[in-house]
């Protein structure tokens, strides 16, 4: 009797916790995304059905294989359908604001320019998602934080990218190009080079050198690392926002996991040491991005009422944030710049012209790149046909107002950055053609005063190192020209792909020939 009595009541607690799961998976999976459909529909927007069998996961996945098959022939700066044919089919067909699925997910595409301005402004009802499966595994810091954390991090960081401070930037850049130019000047393959590479190389160079100074060698070893972990955060991308898929044991999450475990050893080890040899007054150079930051915490802490900074974990963090964002970044800014103004000679002419006109052939110096006007109108014009970030993506924690619908939690809002920068209603028929001069009155008057142009984000979260890669950019390409006319090789493949930032799929092969040297490289 008390058996049966006991096979009884685990009888109950199973069937209990079966239904209860079961229930809680019906709900996830298709009651959840079912009500949040009629709730888009209700609001007279359109998209695609929601499907058990994640139908929209599928159809991402084979049009980016497709799209990504072949280069693009013959060039052309029309990337946009090779780079998000899914969401640049979804927009033909459904409009501009409509919705698609990622999983049981909603996604709301906007591309609206005051809905924008409200979602990037609003900073506290619109939020960065932060989706289980990479946690803060590649990069955390400012980038990902929320809230009073975020700014009090602000207030700390801002001090070391204040624009006087980035003469360091261009101390750097010049001291890493020149290496990087006379490995150009050495090497013989046939007269061309593949200059991708050796970009990516650069800008983790100049990134070491500006942001953690004496001990830049050390911090070499992270950037192979994050790399890596660029190319598996792309893998699992898709899959962030399907319930319980982060808790599945994958080989890619293990890999992520051992990355960052390295990574933050040898962050944890330089900060440490820094911070040590500062309060003992023994620091050799604090002037550098990591010095700065540390001074500006140790004067938080001091200041505040609560005598509270940020934690070891907060700074190294933050490191993970320079080391990430800080190469990337500009590494495809320049990647990009020197293989349009190889394709369109007539750009390269009056760029090197104009950079001769500043600098004849001395080192390009901090007051004189402020002076670059047709630099910085062909580096806009790059990041608008050519943005490293190719979308962003906000939430909701309440049902918020945007504009005239209102968005509910557990609805993604999608902003892509790539379709949005080649739109022909807002930038004209030329959208998609290299066109720096219309960048010649500045940003402002090219965007007609429309939010329209986000390669740095926009608002009070808008990237704050964009100063430091702009300047970083400018002064590189000072150098490069100054030394190089450049031509595309007869082997260059155009075939932008993305990687969370837009890279060369196949490299970049470029003919370089010395200026004032018939001298092939």
């Amino acid at each position: 009797m008390e058996l049966s009595s006991a096979y009884s009541i685990v009888l109950s607690l199973v069937l209990i916790t079966f239904f209860t799961c079961a229930w809680k998976v019906l709900c996830l999976f298709w009651l959840k995304p079912r009500k949040l459909e009629r709730c888009l529909r209700r609001q007279g927007l359109n998209g695609t059905s929601y499907s058990l069998l994640f139908q929209d996961l599928r159809d991402n996945t084979r049009m980016g294989k497709q799209a990504q098959s072949q280069p693009i022939t013959p060039f052309s700066n029309d990337v946009a359908p090779r780079l998000l044919p899914f969401f640049h089919h979804s927009i033909k067909k459904y409009g501009k604001l409509c919705f698609t699925w990622f999983g049981p997910t909603p996604v709301l595409t906007i591309m609206d320019s005051d809905m924008l301005k409200q979602i990037f402004s609003r900073i506290n009802e619109f939020e960065k998602p932060h989706p289980k499966a990479t946690e803060d595994l590649l990069v955390s810091g400012l980038i990902m934080i929320e809230g009073e954390k975020w700014v009090k991090h602000r207030k700390i960081i801002h001090p070391a990218f204040h624009y006087e401070k980035l003469k360091y930037v261009v101390t750097a850049t010049c001291s890493s190009c020149e290496e990087m130019i006379r490995g150009w000047k050495k090497q013989s393959l046939a007269g061309e080079v593949d200059v991708w590479p050796d970009l990516q190389h650069l800008t983790g160079d100049v990134l070491c050198r500006a942001a953690f100074g004496v001990t830049y060698n050390r911090v070499k070893s992270i950037l192979p690392l994050q790399q890596e972990q660029i190319a598996l955060t792309n893998k699992i991308l898709q899959f962030v926002f399907i319930p319980g898929w982060s808790l599945l044991p994958t080989k890619l999450r293990k890999r992520m996991k051992e990355i960052n475990c390295k990574v933050r050893g040898l962050l944890e080890d330089i900060v440490t040491k820094r911070e040590k040899t500062m309060k003992e007054g023994r620091a050799d150079d604090d002037d550098d991005l990591l010095g700065l930051l540390l001074k500006s915490n140790m004067k938080e802490i001091r200041e505040s009422s609560d005598q509270k900074g940020m934690s070891m974990e907060d700074v190294i963090g933050e490191c993970k944030a320079f080391n990430f964002a800080g190469q990337e970044t500009t590494a495809v800014l320049l990647t990009w710049t020197l293989i349009l103004l190889s394709k369109y000679q007539k750009w390269q002419d009056r760029a090197r012209e104009e950079v001769l006109q500043v600098f004849g052939n001395n080192k390009p110096d901090f007051d004189g790149s402020s002076r670059l006007k047709i630099v910085s109108m062909i580096l806009n014009e790059v990041l608008r046909l050519y943005p490293p970030g190719l979308m962003m993506m906000r939430t909701v924690q309440k049902t918020t107002k945007l504009g005239d619908i209102q968005v509910r939690p557990g609805v993604v809002l999608f902003v892509p950055t790539i379709l949005i920068h080649h739109d022909p209603e807002i930038w004209g028929d030329d959208a998609k053609e290299f066109n720096p001069e219309r960048f010649s009155e500045g940003v402002s008057k090219a965007t007609k005063k429309k939010l329209c142009f986000l390669p740095f984000s926009w608002g009070p979260r808008n990237c704050i190192g964009q100063n430091f890669s702009f300047t970083e950019a400018k002064v590189a390409l000072t150098l490069i020209l100054q030394n190089f006319s450049m031509q595309l090789s007869p082997s260059y493949k155009h075939a932008p792909i993305p990687m969370l930032t837009t890279h060369p799929q196949y490299g970049v092969p470029l003919t370089l020939t010395r200026i004032g040297s018939l001298d092939r490289i």
